[in-house]
């Protein structure tokens, strides 16, 4: 029952929307050399970190063993005070939020009122230990009073292993799709589904994206907001380390993905493990893990992040040839195409 509401208060609050006009991509710089955010991390696993709207907040998960930690990997936030601040103490979100079993892999709606999470704690699909994705609700987005946690149901999560949560939502036309990695019957190690809301406020099954898979492992992904650029974590062949970040981009909704996402280049990649990648809502900052050292070597997992910074069209090479001849055809009376 009280799945059921929290299912149905996320559909209402995603109602189909009259369409619009074509988006098209815009344009970023390149990453710039990551940073260790120094203070998230500890001397154990911490890695999964995503940012609210305003960057003010980070969820991740975390296993240090904390005297408020509840079970082995725990979620976990920080706060700050603007976006160049440092980030204040991190807290367990605690009980029921965590459990005594794998709590990870946070990721808000866009509204942040729910939170999607992998666990492994009873009560799933599956047996106890494959894990399940769960979400949970609050009512004040600057709260952290979330509800207790509700499996997302056996038509998304199967017997097998349902892992990192991917919420997007589609600027057109407000469609709710989760996006998650599977290892069901089917599947090539972990390949990449997608699950859209139904009408009656539940996931439909998961729908296999071959655009983002392979023949390797391929988990969390993350769609930027316009839907125009997505990020897998991939450890499939010809990449740079053990797991690497892989990019896709299209120049608007309507197009289809690519075939085969592109590696994302070094410094972003290195030999080591990289993934779980997480974009800020304007796409300028990417937080990910991160298992390299100061030494070069590879380590326990840590949270790091690369910025770019937007392009104006406008300022473009292309841009000022674009108004140039827009100007001239107008002087001239005729009309840019």
């Amino acid at each position: 029952m009280r799945r059921s509401l929290i299912l149905l208060c996320l559909l209402a609050s995603y109602t189909t929307a009259p369409g619009t006009s074509p988006r098209t991509a815009e344009t970023f710089g390149d990453w710039s050399a990551p940073v260790n955010v120094v203070s998230l991390n500890t001397a154990y696993n911490d890695m999964y970190a995503v940012l609210s709207k305003d960057e003010l907040t980070v969820y991740f998960t975390s296993d240090r063993p904390d005297p408020t930690s509840v079970g082995r990997d725990d979620l976990w936030f920080a706060t700050r005070e603007s976006v160049d601040a440092p980030w204040g103490p991190a807290q367990n979100m605690g009980e029921p939020i965590n459990s005594l079993f794998a709590d990870s892999l946070p990721m808000l709606s866009y509204d942040e009122h729910v939170m999607f999470f992998h666990s492994t704690r009873p009560g799933g699909c599956g047996l106890t230990g494959t894990g399940d994705i769960w979400i949970t609700r609050r009512h004040n987005k600057r709260s952290q009073e979330w509800e207790p946690p509700a499996n997302l149901g056996c038509v998304l999560n199967t017997a097998s292993t349902e892992i990192a949560p991917a919420f997007f939502e589609d600027p057109e036309n407000e469609h709710v799709t989760l996006f998650y990695g599977s290892n069901r019957a089917g599947s090539q190690d972990f390949d990449v589904y997608a699950s859209a809301i139904r009408e009656d406020g539940y996931f439909g099954p998961g729908v296999l994206v071959p655009e983002f898979s392979s023949p390797k492992r391929d988990t969390r992904i993350f769609i930027r907001k316009d839907g125009l650029e997505a990020f897998i974590t991939s450890n499939r062949d010809n990449g740079q380390g053990l797991i690497d970040i892989w990019t896709s981009t299209r120049e608007t909704l309507s197009d289809p993905w690519p075939p085969t996402p592109i590696d994302v280049p070094s410094p972003v990649n290195s030999t080591c493990d990289d993934g779980s990648p997480s974009l800020s809502r304007d796409g300028t900052t990417l937080y990910f893990f991160s298992s390299r050292t100061a030494g070069l070597q590879c380590g326990l997992r840590d949270i790091w992040y690369t910025t770019r910074i937007k392009i104006d069209p406008e300022n473009t090479a292309q841009g000022m040839v674009a108004r140039l001849w827009k100007g001239m055809l107008g002087r001239m009376g005729g009309t840019a195409q």
